[in-house]
């Protein structure tokens, strides 16, 4: 991962991806689903790679969401297995290269494997601070707002924060993404245009980049066109524009 920036352009600090198309990807060479999970996972190396290559400090991949349990069975366990295969693989590496990993998401019913997994990936990498690669899993926009905000009404029922604190930053430090940039650009593959339910807080005031590629296709050049993008809009934060 050979970090570099073009010249006089700063890129995103935080890059947030919704990878879609996995399935579409397989059932147009007749595969089954599975089959375009395992190549969406050699995308997550083509993308990380392309991030660090691109200058980007933090890159957040939404992999399972909450809403993603009402799946086939055995779509479930395929993706559960990938993501043990993706951290027996590529963890060390990662770790090597200095890469931060953290899981963003409700941890509460997974099974004690896929939690160790998670504890894992986190714990051998909380030191390294080059390149922050977060993944969201058994993530929903909507149950991570509930969550803090549940969090921020124990604090004031136990006497530990006084209401009229509870500001914006005090909501963003009660969110999964706590201590994260929030994402200057947020990506979505397959051509569909919405967020499902990622990132809802964060997102405020991301530029929005749609991409018709289905994420098995996904690589550096389709990342670079979407920073160019990126680039060429005007970022006023509900400002005026002093173009």
């Amino acid at each position: 991962m050979t970090a570099h920036k073009d010249a006089g352009r700063v890129p995103p600090r935080h890059v947030a991806i919704i990878m879609d198309g996995n399935g579409r990807w397989a059932k147009a060479r007749g595969r089954p689903r599975a089959f375009g999970h395992r190549e969406g996972v050699e995308a997550v190396r083509r993308a990380v790679r392309a991030a660090g290559d691109l200058g980007i400090g933090h890159l957040t991949l939404f992999g399972f969401s909450t809403e993603n349990w009402t799946r086939p069975a055995e779509e479930i366990d395929a993706l559960f297995d990938l993501l043990r295969r993706f951290v027996d693989t590529d963890l060390e590496k990662l770790a090597a290269e200095g890469v931060r990993i953290r899981i963003i998401g409700r941890r509460e019913g997974l099974s004690d494997d896929i939690a160790g997994i998670i504890e894992r990936a986190e714990s051998r990498t909380r030191d390294n601070d080059r390149f922050h690669l977060t993944i969201a899993f058994n993530y929903g926009g909507r149950d991570e707002l509930a969550r803090a905000a549940r969090r921020l009404a124990e604090r004031v029922a136990a006497g530990e924060l006084s209401a009229d604190k509870v500001d914006e930053a005090a909501f963003a430090g009660a969110l999964d993404t706590a201590g994260l940039p929030d994402p200057d650009l947020l990506i979505r593959t397959s051509g569909e245009k919405r967020l499902s339910n990622f990132l809802l807080w964060q997102a405020a005031y991301a530029e929005f980049v749609f991409l018709d590629v289905l994420w098995p296709d996904f690589g550096a050049q389709q990342l670079a066109e979407a920073v160019d993008v990126f680039h060429a809009r005007e970022r006023r934060y509900g400002g005026v524009s002093h173009g």
